[in-house]
């Protein structure tokens, strides 16, 4: 096999797979000025990061999303977006080291209480922040312009 018939046979495809979905909860509370957003820390990188994850069995988007803000920041939301209010597009590097194009459907959460004891308590940080000072903390571009517009 020629490097050309490599490239377009086995490694161009990998770079082309769709993506696969995540969930992703943009937790806040207050408004106009004085709204914050909630950041946790990814448990790999310890990077800054909304909680997200992938669907869970046996609930929609949104269910996923409030259940990935439960585990991951011990929120209990007092209201949730019917629908997403925006996606983003990040690389997830799988357990083997190869990444994988996801897309993040972002659902708004408004915190209505915040447990000290939840799941990942003892495996991540969790921080409250301005919107554009969250936008500064995060790497992906698509969430950057997410929190900016709240």
């Amino acid at each position: 096999m020629q490097l050309k018939d490599a490239w377009r046979n086995i490694v161009r495809p990998l770079y082309q797979r769709p993506k696969r979905i995540q969930v992703a909860a943009l937790c806040y509370r207050g408004k106009g000025d004085k709204r914050k957003v909630l950041l946790v820390t990814s448990r790999d990188s310890g990077r800054w990061i909304v909680p997200k994850g992938w669907l869970v069995d046996g609930l929609d988007a949104k269910g996923s999303a409030v259940q990935e803000a439960w585990e991951e920041a011990g929120v209990k939301p007092a209201k949730v977006s019917k629908t997403a209010i925006g996606t983003f597009d990040y690389d997830k590097r799988l357990k083997g080291g190869l990444p994988v194009p996801v897309e993040a459907q972002v659902y708004a959460i408004e915190v209505g209480d915040v447990a000290n004891d939840f799941p990942e308590a003892d495996e991540r940080t969790r921080k409250w922040v301005s919107p554009e000072e969250a936008a500064q903390l995060v790497s992906e571009p698509g969430l950057q312009d997410l929190l900016r517009a709240v």
